[in-house]
C-alpha cells in the first residue's frame, strides 16, 4: 500500500537504534511546556561582544560569505585561529594545511571519528561525556571504552580521573583517544600531570587523540586549560577542536575548528565535506574579528562566569545539593542524595512542576546509568536575576 513501509526491518540503521530524542530537546520542551527556567540546556540567553554581532551584520551586508565560503573555511578565519593558538599556547599552525573550520564542534567531532576510526576500533572516553561522542563513535563502526572520572569529597568535591583504570582500559584495539578538558558535564579541567601521563600512554601505545577543548578559555580559580598538543610527542597524532558558540555567546552561529598535522586535517576534510560541506559563511568572518579581541575581553569573560557560578553554586548549596564546584566549563553537577532523592530522571521530569527550574540527568551522559544516577547537571551561563530567581525557587525543593 503507498505509504506503508515493510514492518520486517527496522527503520532506524541499527547503530543508531539506541539512540533517541536527545536529553536537551525532551527537557527544553518541558521547561516550555511549564514556563520552568531552563538551567538544562548550554546556552547564554544574552549575545555575545556587540561589535562581533556587527561584524556578521557587516559581512552580511559586504556580501561576504552568503555564497558557499571555501571548503577548509575562509583564509581570514583559519589565519585567526592559527594566531588564537600562537598566542594562546605557542603552537605554530599553517593556516592553509593545518586548519578546518567547520559547523561547530560536534561536526568537528564526528568527522573526526568517522575519518579515523575503522569499524571495531575502540574508541576511549571519559565518561560522563557529551552525547554527541556515544553517537558519532557508533556511526564510525567504533566501539566506545568509558574510562569514568569518579566523584572525590578529598578537599573540595570534584570528579578526577584514575589514570590506572585508563591505562587498564587499552587493548590492542584501541585506535584513538575521546579528550574533552575542560570537561563536560562534570566541570573538570585535566591537570598538567594528569596530560602528561595521558600522552606518555598515546605515545607508548601509538594512539591517535582528538581532544575537545570548546570551554578553554573558561577555567576558574588555579586551574589552566593546557592544550594535550602542546606536551612531547602530541602535536603529530592529536586533533583539537575549538569552537567560538562557547568563547564569544553566539551558539547558534556554529562555527567549530580543528587544528592539527597536515595529514590528519587532510582525513578529517576528506569525511567533513561530505558531512555539511561549508556553513556559516558570514559568520566566520565575525568569528575572525572575535578571535583577534584583546586578553582583556577573556580575563572579564572569565571573571563574569566565575560570579555566575559562586551564585548558582552558593543558591543549590543553600537548597541542600552537594555542589561540585566546577573547575571550568559554565555547568555544575550537584548530588540529590542528601535532598532525599536517588533517581536524576525521576528528580529532573519532577524538577519543572515542583520548583519552575529545569536541569538534566547526568545519567544520560553514562554508559553506566547507575553510576551517573544521584547526579544533576545545571547551567550558570545566564543572567544574574535569572540565577537569582532559580536559586529561590531551589530554596522550595525539600518542602515541594
Amino acid at each position: 500500500m503507498t505509504g506503508m513501509t515493510s514492518s520486517a526491518r527496522p527503520l532506524l540503521n541499527r547503530r543508531l537504534a539506541e539512540f533517541g530524542t536527545t536529553i536537551f530537546a525532551e527537557m527544553s520542551a518541558l521547561a516550555v511546556r511549564t514556563g520552568a527556567i531552563n538551567l538544562g540546556q548550554g546556552f547564554p540567553d544574552t549575545d555575545g561582544p556587540e561589535q562581533v554581532r556587527e561584524a556578521a551584520v557587516r559581512a552580511l551586508r559586504a556580501g561576504h560569505g552568503n555564497q558557499y565560503p571555501p571548503g577548509p573555511g575562509i583564509p581570514e578565519l583559519r589565519t585567526a585561529i592559527a594566531a588564537h593558538q600562537q598566542r594562546r599556547y605557542g603552537m605554530e599552525f599553517d593556516p592553509d594545511r593545518e586548519v578546518l573550520v567547520t559547523a561547530g564542534a560536534t561536526e568537528a567531532i564526528a568527522a573526526s571519528l568517522l575519518a579515523l576510526v575503522e569499524p571495531g576500533d575502540e574508541v576511549i572516553a571519559f565518561e560522563p561525556y557529551y552525547d554527541s561522542y556515544a553517537a558519532s563513535i557508533a556511526l564510525a563502526g567504533g566501539t566506545r571504552v568509558p574510562v569514568t572520572l569518579r566523584p572525590t569529597t578529598d578537599g573540595d568535591a570534584s570528579f578526577r580521573l584514575d589514570l590506572d583504570e585508563l591505562r587498564d582500559a587499552i587493548t590492542p584495539r584501541t585506535r584513538l583517544l575521546l579528550i574533552n578538558t575542560p570537561h563536560n558535564p562534570t566541570g573538570t579541567v585535566l591537570s598538567r600531570a594528569e596530560l602528561t601521563a595521558i600522552a606518555e600512554l598515546a605515545v607508548e601505545r601509538d594512539l591517535l587523540v582528538v581532544t575537545d577543548e570548546v570551554y578553554e578559555h573558561l577555567t576558574y580559580g588555579d586551574a589552566e586549560h593546557i592544550p594535550l598538543a602542546t606536551l612531547p610527542g602530541m602535536r603529530e597524532r592529536t586533533v583539537t577542536i575549538g569552537s567560538a558558540g562557547k568563547t564569544f555567546s553566539f551558539t547558534g552561529w556554529k562555527v567549530g575548528w580543528v587544528t592539527s598535522t597536515p595529514e590528519l586535517v587532510t582525513a578529517v576534510r576528506s569525511a567533513k565535506q561530505f558531512l555539511t560541506y561549508v556553513s556559516a559563511g558570514p559568520f566566520q568572518y565575525a568569528v575572525a574579528e572575535a578571535l583577534a579581541l584583546p586578553d582583556t575581553y577573556f580575563s572579564d569573560f572569565r571573571a563574569t562566569m566565575t560570579a555566575k557560578r559562586e551564585l548558582l553554586a552558593t543558591g543549590l548549596e543553600d537548597a541542600g545539593f552537594t555542589v561540585f564546584r566546577p573547575q571550568g566549563t559554565y555547568f555544575i553537577t550537584t548530588d540529590i542524595r542528601p535532598l532525599g532523592f536517588e533517581d536524576g530522571f525521576e528528580f529532573c521530569r519532577a524538577l519543572p512542576e515542583r520548583c519552575g527550574v529545569v536541569a538534566v540527568p547526568n545519567a544520560v551522559f553514562y554508559d553506566d546509568r547507575a553510576a551517573g544516577a544521584p547526579f544533576v547537571r545545571f547551567a550558570f551561563c545566564k543572567q544574574d536575576e535569572v540565577l537569582s530567581e532559580a536559586a529561590a525557587r531551589l530554596a522550595k525543593v525539600r518542602t515541594q
